[in-house]
């Protein structure tokens, strides 16, 4: 029998995408019975808002998982390692916002505009993976396309806000911005570089092949995603001075002809995006337009004038909302609506 109400724990509740997550469940009334909070050791035993109540903050370390039926993680890929099995073999569902599970070939990596058919595959091991947020956020785009006249080709350059890589990042631009003004030097601590004022052309740690693996990341989950193993995409991560919102410009070669017209009826009728795509100044989107929305924004549509059955333009998302919290809570709604 369907329950009326769920038991959800968030795990990292003290986060940028913690935080997120307790306003969006709120925001659509998702069936919460009772929200536990969770964090590390030093974060528990504060207090966090959520629907009008405090609610304490416990130690992720001792917490007993029995009666929670979805833990929503982002904690970090270490802390998923370690508490993801428990709370799975305690019953729950783990929808895990990190990088530890989105690479195994039993575990569903999943956007809910994109591949929600993959949703069921979560009775495997517990665990549907959330993708990275500059991922989620092309993908709205690229799926209309690869459905319609496939794909044969994608580059995409993005250009990243720093809340990406959490709370730390947000305050040190903060302090190196305000420093900048006040002549005061404030040596980067979380970036290899000043962040304020500037663009770092690395996001993650260097492969072998000279690439970053944020720009593998967008490679290795598109294919998984979209079901294209030999998906032919080339990616360049640069981190901006941004505080909220993901924009990229994509360029896309396409198996059969579109017409930029052609893409533009088809993003009109995707789920998820919205167009702002005229040919006027300020009528295109920016990451100040989707900081705090749901949707994935696309514009500045145009056919590729090197080549032929080429199309070229720019997503901008919310990082953390989309490309985090919201997608959790999508995965989570379809959940309890279709398998639990």
């Amino acid at each position: 029998m369907k329950k009326n109400a769920y038991t959800v724990a968030i795990l990292g509740a003290t986060g940028a995408v913690g935080e997120v997550m307790r306003e969006i469940l709120a925001e659509r009334n998702f069936p919460v019975g009772e929200l536990i909070l969770l964090a590390s050791e030093r974060s528990a035993g504060g207090t966090l808002d959520y629907a009008g109540k405090t609610l304490r903050v416990h130690d992720a370390e001792q917490f007993d998982w029995q009666g929670v039926d979805i833990g929503l993680f982002s904690a970090g890929a270490a802390a998923s390692e370690i508490y993801a099995p428990r709370a799975v073999a305690a019953g729950a569902v783990v929808i895990d916002n990190t990088s530890r599970y989105r690479y195994e070939d039993d575990i569903p990596l999943v956007v809910p505009e994109v591949n929600p058919q993959r949703i069921t595959d979560y009775r495997q091991r517990g665990i549907i993976a959330n993708p990275n947020c500059s991922t989620i956020q092309m993908l709205l785009a690229l799926k209309p396309i690869a459905d319609a006249v496939g794909l044969e080709r994608v580059v995409v350059s993005t250009y990243q806000a720093v809340s990406g890589a959490g709370n730390r990042a947000i305050q040190e631009l903060g302090r190196q911005t305000l420093g900048i003004f006040k002549q005061e030097d404030v040596p980067p601590s979380v970036f290899p570089k000043r962040i304020a004022f500037n663009c770092l052309p690395q996001i993650d740690v260097f492969q072998e092949n000279g690439y970053t693996k944020e720009e593998m990341k967008m490679l290795w989950e598109s294919r998984k995603i979209l079901e294209i193993p030999d998906l032919a995409l080339t990616a360049t991560c640069v981190r901006v001075p941004v505080f909220y919102g993901h924009s990229e410009a994509v360029n896309v070669v396409t198996k059969e002809k579109l017409s930029a017209d052609g893409l533009r009826q088809l993003l009109a009728k995707a789920p998820g995006v919205e167009l702002l795509d005229e040919r006027e100044p300020g009528a295109w989107p920016t990451a100040l337009d989707a900081a705090g929305k749901d949707s994935t924004w696309v514009g500045r549509i145009r056919e590729d004038c090197s080549h032929e059955r080429g199309l070229n333009f720019w997503v901008v998302a919310d990082n953390i909302r989309k490309g985090a919290a919201l997608n959790s809570i999508q995965i989570a709604e379809m959940l309890i609506r279709d398998h639990l």
